[in-house]
């Protein structure tokens, strides 16, 4: 059996590949460079979400297919769920886990209408994302950030991939909605401590004003529509954002990683 994986080179896409791997299955990646993919013992091949008439060859004989709901170089909510799902299901595809993005579209919709086993896949926040501040902790040792106290319930990356690989290649899932979590809800300036705990030296975290994270996101490019957003997210997230579950362990039978583990791991990133 073939399964396909849809965003295969992002975090959360190498780590459903790697774990597909590691329990011995086919694994098809797609992704619109098949040349930059560097993803050794897979099958890769090239298609694009946003342009349903490239994915033909891809879903051919596939069992399950690890599904996104954004696409594009945007990152855009995809328009494109009821074409998708009906070539999924034309090609005789059984099982397919959504990793979706907080906010119900046509890829969610397009799959719970399908007739296919579904699964849904929500993390919260993960922790690889603090890799974004690697540079200036090696620099200075201090992180300047918004909302410092804030708390989410972040989740290792390869929890995510873990879980989808299970839900894709075993029963007992179809229905099924999981929130995946790691053990605590962490705030950014105690993810910077276990950061510094790992790497051996005190770090500081430099709180920035809303006005002062407005204006740096707007230097760097980004749309007022979208800073606003993320502003409002990560200064008043949503209560699934910082709710720990048990999802991960209720699909491996083992706990989540901690934040402090995966800090350890890796060090090297902020040294």
């Amino acid at each position: 059996m073939t399964y396909l994986v849809t965003g295969a080179t992002g975090k959360a896409g190498r780590q459903v590949v790697a774990h597909l791997l590691r329990d011995g299955h086919r694994v098809r990646a797609l992704t619109r460079d098949p040349a930059r993919a560097d993803l050794p013992g897979v099958e890769v091949v090239r298609g694009d979400l946003t342009e349903p008439d490239t994915l033909k060859e891809a879903f051919e004989g596939v069992t399950g297919v690890h599904l996104l709901t954004v696409g594009g170089d945007d990152y855009a909510t995809l328009t494109t769920g009821p074409e998708i799902m009906a070539l999924a299901a034309a090609s005789g595809v059984r099982r397919v886990s959504v990793l979706w993005n907080g906010e119900p579209g046509p890829v969610e919709e397009a799959v719970e209408a399908s007739g296919l086993e579904w699964t849904v896949l929500q993390p919260t926040d993960f922790m690889s994302n603090t890799l974004t501040w690697a540079a200036r902790i090696r620099a200075s040792g201090v992180v300047d950030e918004p909302f410092a106290d804030v708390r989410t319930a972040v989740v290792d990356e390869g929890d995510v991939g873990a879980v989808a690989a299970a839900v894709l290649t075993r029963d007992g899932h179809a229905g099924r909605r999981y929130s995946l979590t790691g053990p605590a809800a962490l705030s950014p300036r105690e993810k910077l401590a276990m950061i510094g705990t790992a790497v051996g030296r005190p770090l500081t975290f430099d709180e920035l004003s809303t006005d002062q994270a407005r204006e740096r996101s707007r230097q760097a490019g980004l749309s007022p529509e979208l800073i606003e957003l993320l502003l409002t997210w990560h200064g008043n997230p949503p209560p699934e954002a910082y709710t720990v579950t048990s999802a991960v362990e209720d699909v491996l039978g083992r706990p989540p990683r901690s934040f402090a583990s995966w800090a350890a791991e890796h060090a090297a990133s902020f040294r």
